[in-house]
């Protein structure tokens, strides 16, 4: 007991003295007061004895199973699976009564129970054992395992991503018990799909069918997820979902609760809360539910008996984690796919190159629907370029031609018009009105801005600066390169000032909105369901998306385009989008044919004669430049491999939010990329795990950034 209570316990200050008594009578009683961690000449476990334990170290020079003896008392706690707090660190000199202690306390995953340990000399014994509940079964612990080759990480790390962290009160309470699986649902709207029909009678009838999903634009592809999972439980498998965002999760959960009624899911979002998310992980884990619906943390998430996985809109970038080893969803649900023997679904309205490359090397056949079907559900896309707008010197001002003015008020007399820029707020990075070279700061070359139109600065830097001309073609004449949500709805609200205005974006993001005219403003990701569809919709600045510094500019601007454009009712229904931009891009091109998987395919094979990834597998490698070259001189790297740079990283400026991989500020990185052939990629993955582990163990002064497959590489 704390001093605190044994004063407020005193007879003096006029406690009872029956309680005094009682107090000094457990003061004197011969009982421990806890448990000795050390377990110092206690008796071991008759049966498996020692047992193997993953510490809670995201280090690789300590990616490995430890072993530790195990007390008899710990005997029927200590199962594998379960997780167990032991002694790390001690060194093998402090060994006592045949034990090993020291070191601190450490979390940990108790992954086996053996009768002998490899280790000669004393063993430490288990501390105690945290939960009996066991949270690691094989399945996962060998999913773990792989994904942490595959991306040069740790087993821990890994861990760390696929088991939410204990809640005790969602432990102490039971599960329901498992449904029966429901009937075999029908096509619905699968039948839009000339495979659609025939992959959910194999999904029912216990198959692993493989499949690249184009889904038709419109409001059905959550329906369609359902019925999907749906056929999976008929055959008394489990079905695992991963979609983008909470938003996306809320429409899948809303579909399956709908088809199948309440209890046959789990819903595994970061909204739900730790409380809520584990007891729904726990009901999974324990065989209560069968089927999963989530975010990017559901990949890991222990399905019995998986049947299905199923990953949708691939491309967003929340589907790639930003923690060590940094995994991508779609790349750990094919490897599920693979070591599970169960069905893998691949699905959004746009098509990503590596999709494109899984049909491509017949992996995974194509779900796609005709050309008859996709001019019912699509709506009319028409384009704006510079020429019109050169043409309009007003409409070039407001960056809204003719065309879309006049799209935005037939759209306005009957239903809600979304309009999409690039950026939210109000402040635009500047570039000429010329030649649109970007406007940089004369000292530090970081971007030029006007935070709420007031006189132009460095973003980076601050410095003002009051005379600046264009280093390309002389002009001292500068455009916003992207408007944002908020001065466009502004613009908007006083050339329709009878139209109420909405804005979507990061701050502040709408799930829906109501089926009457109005004005969306959002930006990509953050647009709004409209209640039976958009009548219209504005892309903008489609040039600024375009021409992002980045091999999946093209890609990344087709799939924001076909993410807003699907919530547009079809063309027999009126619907129509414009998107202003150069008619003649390639992914404009797509955009108006709506062929994203011809768009994606044509990458695929510029990709292949320039050996970029998926091609190829690549790795990048930051770091400072003593660090990084000390890094590459020591790797013993494949001889197939290909080191391209290194290249400066750009420098992040003072006060600017520090994304993943950048380097802190003030401080100057390079980056080097390392390129192999197909077939190379886990002898590149293994050769940077070990140099890294050496370079760590050494305890080499500064440490390198490893990205196996990184999402952007310029």
């Amino acid at each position: 007991m704390s001093s605190d209570n044994e004063r407020s316990a005193d007879p003096g200050d006029g406690a009872p003295e029956q309680l005094a008594l009682i107090r000094e009578t457990v003061r004197k009683a011969k009982v421990p007061r806890a448990k000795p961690r050390t377990w110092r000449g206690a008796a071991l476990a008759e049966e498996l004895p020692v047992a193997r334990v993953l510490v809670n170290k995201g280090v690789l020079h300590l990616d490995q199973y430890f072993d530790y003896a195990v007390p008899e008392e710990l005997n029927a706690e200590a199962q594998p699976g379960v997780r167990v707090r032991v002694r790390f660190g001690a060194g093998g000199r402090n060994v006592r009564g045949g034990r090993r202690e020291g070191g601190g306390l450490i979390d940990g995953f108790l992954v086996e129970r053996r009768a002998e340990s490899d280790y000669p000399g004393a063993l430490a014994a288990l501390a105690y054992v945290v939960s009996p509940e066991p949270v690691l079964g094989p399945e996962l612990l060998a999913l773990a395992r792989a994904v942490a080759d595959r991306y040069a990480g740790s087993l821990a790390d890994v861990l760390q991503l696929a088991v939410p962290p204990r809640n005790g009160r969602a432990e102490s309470r039971p599960s329901p018990e498992p449904l029966p699986p429901p009937p075999v649902p029908s096509a619905g709207s699968w039948q839009r799909y000339a495979q659609g029909p025939a992959f959910l009678r194999a999904l029912a009838e216990g198959g692993a069918p493989r499949a690249v999903w184009t889904a038709l634009p419109g409001p059905h592809w959550p329906e369609e997820i359902a019925r999907a999972m749906a056929a999976t439980l008929a055959s008394g498998r489990g079905a695992l979902v991963v979609v983008p965002d909470g938003r996306a999760a809320g429409r899948v959960d809303a579909a399956l609760t709908e088809l199948l009624g309440p209890g046959r899911h789990a819903l595994l979002t970061a909204d739900s809360g730790p409380e809520k998310r584990y007891r729904e992980w726990l009901a999974v884990r324990r065989g209560s539910v069968r089927a999963v619906v989530g975010t990017r943390a559901a990949m890991f998430a222990p399905v019995a008996d998986l049947g299905l996985v199923a990953v949708w809109d691939d491309g967003d970038a929340s589907h790639s984690d930003d923690n060590a080893p940094f995994p991508h969803v779609r790349e750990v649900l094919e490897l599920r796919a693979a070591h599970g023997r169960c069905a893998f679904l691949l699905g959004g309205t746009n098509c990503t190159v590596e999709a494109a490359q899984l049909v491509e090397s017949g992996w995974a056949l194509p779900l796609r629907a005709d050309r008859e079907q996709l001019r019912i559900a699509a709506p009319l896309v028409r384009t704006v370029g510079d020429g019109e707008l050169a043409r309009d010197g007003a409409a070039r001002a407001a960056r809204l031609p003719s065309l879309a003015w006049q799209t935005v008020r037939d759209g306005l007399r009957s239903g809600p018009v979304l309009v999409q820029v690039p950026r939210r707020g109000y402040a635009p990075r500047l570039a000429c009105e010329r030649c649109r070279e970007p406007a940089r700061c004369r000292h530090c070359a970081g971007p030029l801005q006007a935070p709420d139109q007031r006189d132009l600065d460095c973003a980076w830097c601050g410095r003002a600066e009051t005379a600046w001309h264009c280093v390309a073609c002389g002009s001292n004449r500068l455009r916003a390169r992207i408007v944002g949500a908020r001065r466009t709805a502004e613009e908007l609200g006083r050339a329709f000032p009878a139209v109420p205005v909405r804005t979507s974006g990061r701050d502040h993001i709408l799930d829906s909105v109501p089926d009457v005219p109005a004005l969306v403003v959002s930006t990509p990701g953050a647009e709004p369901v409209a209640e039976g569809g958009y009548a219209a919709a504005l892309l903008l600045d489609g040039w600024a998306m375009v021409g992002r510094p980045d091999l999946r500019a093209g890609e990344e601007a087709l799939r924001r385009w076909t993410a807003a454009a699907s919530l547009v009712r079809g063309q027999p229904e009126g619907g129509t989008v414009v998107v202003v931009a150069e008619p003649t891009l390639r992914p404009v091109q797509a955009l108006v044919r709506w062929d994203p998987v011809g768009h994606a395919r044509r990458e695929l094979a510029e990709r292949a004669e320039l050996g970029f990834p998926p091609v190829s597998r690549m790795a990048a490698v930051t770091g400072t430049p003593e660090a990084l070259a000390a890094f590459l001189a020591a790797a013993e790297l494949p001889p197939e491999v290909e080191v391209l740079g290194p290249v400066p990283v750009p420098v992040t400026g003072p006060g600017r939010p520090r994304r993943p991989g950048e380097a802190p500020p003030g401080e100057s990185w390079e980056r080097a990329l390392l390129r192999v052939p197909p077939g190379s990629g886990a002898a590149l993955a293994a050769a940077l795990k070990a140099a890294q582990a050496a370079r760590m163990s050494r305890g080499s002064g500064e440490q390198v950034r490893i990205r196996v497959d990184p999402p952007d590489i310029g």
